[in-house]
């Protein structure tokens, strides 16, 4: 069985096709980033994206079947992400997919982006299997997940205000990287002091597993701006590095802790964050003491990537979840509301 999955919730236009069956192959991966256009910026333009996604749907597309050496007729299905996102950005994709669908007479299957980045980890471990607790982390989220089957969720804790990502990226700003930032705290962060700058890990009462990163941002720039205004020298690599270790032993504080609570044997790690360097080592050794098996995606699919929308749009499918020509976009959805 063949999926086309289509992805454009933020900035990154991806198509992909994946055969499904015993095990997941990717076929084909085509991503078209905006990545150099929006860092003029220092961040997503929703106006822009849109406009870029538009320009690009169609050549990606067409791409991503070229390289899987098939044609629409093909393809089984087509797995599209509807939510969450930049609505704009959401539209263009699925608008795209629903004229294929239409003119194809193929099923449309709605694909929610969070349980993409989970499904990630199914395309580099087809040994992974549910149940097990997945921590997504990207620069829109901060979920620790109970992934109860391929299609059924149940979110242990979130972020209460910025995701780790968009901390990074803020944090990064400050230090005079260019967005996006976690590259290039990642680099500099292997050149410094991990405990050279004692930064806060704020809790939030009465919901343990819950995550707050906007003091740990306002720590950051305060500690940069009080520097400059004294005259006196910063030393980015350490900043960066003390930044990126509380932020890697805050998830791994939490996640451990719903691991325990779960009784929980099998993590996952997901989401553009899990590439960082400092927050895969934190996790491999925080299992590895733990006795936990961790499961985390190459690093070509812990971004935004259509291989992931079509992976889960395969098991969306087997489940017999449908999408029809009424499908919207919609910004904010929790991923609890699709397993009611």
């Amino acid at each position: 069985m063949k999926i086309l999955g289509i992805e454009s919730s933020c900035d990154e236009t991806a198509a992909s096709v994946v055969e499904g069956g015993n095990g997941i192959a990717v076929l084909s991966n085509v991503v078209a980033s905006q990545i150099d256009e929006h860092r003029l910026y220092g961040g997503v333009v929703p106006e822009i994206a849109s406009r870029r996604h538009a320009e690009n749907i169609s050549w990606v597309v067409r791409e991503s079947l070229l390289k899987a050496e098939c044609t629409l007729d093909d393809i089984d299905a087509i797995a599209v992400t509807y939510a969450p996102g930049l609505i704009g950005a959401l539209l263009v994709g699925i608008s795209f997919a629903k004229g294929l669908a239409l003119s194809s007479g193929k099923p449309l299957i709605p694909v929610h982006h969070i349980a993409g980045h989970i499904a990630a980890n199914y395309l580099t471990h087809p040994d992974l299997e549910p149940p097990y607790l997945c921590l997504v982390i990207s620069g829109g989220h901060s979920h620790i997940i109970e992934v109860k089957d391929y299609t059924h969720y149940h979110v242990i804790g979130r972020t209460r205000d910025d995701a780790a990502g968009e901390c990074f990226d803020k944090a990064a700003r400050v230090l005079g990287y260019e967005y996006p930032g976690g590259k290039f705290i990642d680099a500099a962060a292997k050149q410094g002091d991990p405990d050279a700058f004692k930064l806060p890990k704020p809790r939030i009462a009465g919901s343990e597993f819950d995550f707050s990163f906007s003091g740990l941002k306002t720590a950051v720039i305060n500690a940069v701006h009080n520097a400059e205004q004294k005259g006196e020298p910063i030393k980015r690599e350490d900043m960066a590095a003390s930044f990126q270790k509380t932020v890697a032993d805050t998830l791994v504080e939490r996640t451990m802790a719903a691991a325990k609570m779960l009784g929980s044997k099998k993590l996952a790690i997901a989401g553009g964050v899990s590439a960082n360097s400092g927050v895969r080592s934190a996790f491999d050794k925080a299992c590895t003491d733990r006795g936990i098996k961790l499961y985390m995606p190459e690093l070509k699919y812990c971004g935004d990537n259509a291989a992931m929308i079509a992976c889960q749009g395969y098991y969306d499918h087997m489940a017999g979840k449908r999408g029809d020509m009424s499908l919207n976009g919609i910004a904010t959805l929790s991923l609890d509301k699709i397993s009611e």
